[in-house]
């Protein structure tokens, strides 16, 4: 009888730290409940249903808003792990839908890596147009004020 006992301990514990690497994993998903509940205040506004009733023709569905939030403040304060799940699933339902575009895209080819000439000179034609940019004239400031000079080398793939 101890050793069923131990061995139900044992499922228990294991079953918590597979939780705790679940929650590690998606934790940085769920926002603070402060954004969900003005999110759901901004969507249900006059102003909003105004704009969506002349975007869309109908009001928008703000229902969902107003569920993460209950679900973040049930995860908040109750460390309830249904309301942590139903959140997550949420975040990543509202994040496939808004990059069901770019993965739809057939368009464009994707990269693996970026062009081999990435960080060539620009033309000489641009640099004399960019020579007095506001841009340019910052850059300048911060290289006195850092007594150096700085170089800016960075390539983003998407």
């Amino acid at each position: 009888m101890v050793e069923n006992n131990d061995f139900s301990e044992n499922m228990q514990e294991s079953e918590e730290n597979e939780k705790e690497d679940e929650r590690k994993i998606d934790s940085w998903m769920i926002r603070p409940c402060d954004r969900y509940r003005d999110e759901y205040k901004d969507c249900t506004s006059i102003k909003a249903r105004f704009h969506q009733y002349f975007v869309s023709g109908k009001y928008a569905d703000c229902s969902q808003w107003k569920i993460d939030f209950n679900n973040c403040e049930k995860w908040t304060s109750k460390k309830d792990y249904t309301a942590y799940q139903e959140l997550v699933a949420s975040e990543t339902n509202r994040r496939l839908k808004r990059l069901r575009a770019h993965y739809a895209n057939n368009v464009w080819k994707k990269r693996d890596k970026p062009p081999e000439d990435w960080n060539k000179p620009l033309p000489q034609w641009l640099q004399e147009r960019n020579a007095t940019s506001y841009l340019e004239l910052k850059n300048r400031e911060s290289k006195i004020e850092a007594g150096q000079p700085r170089e800016y080398k960075m390539c983003t793939i998407l």
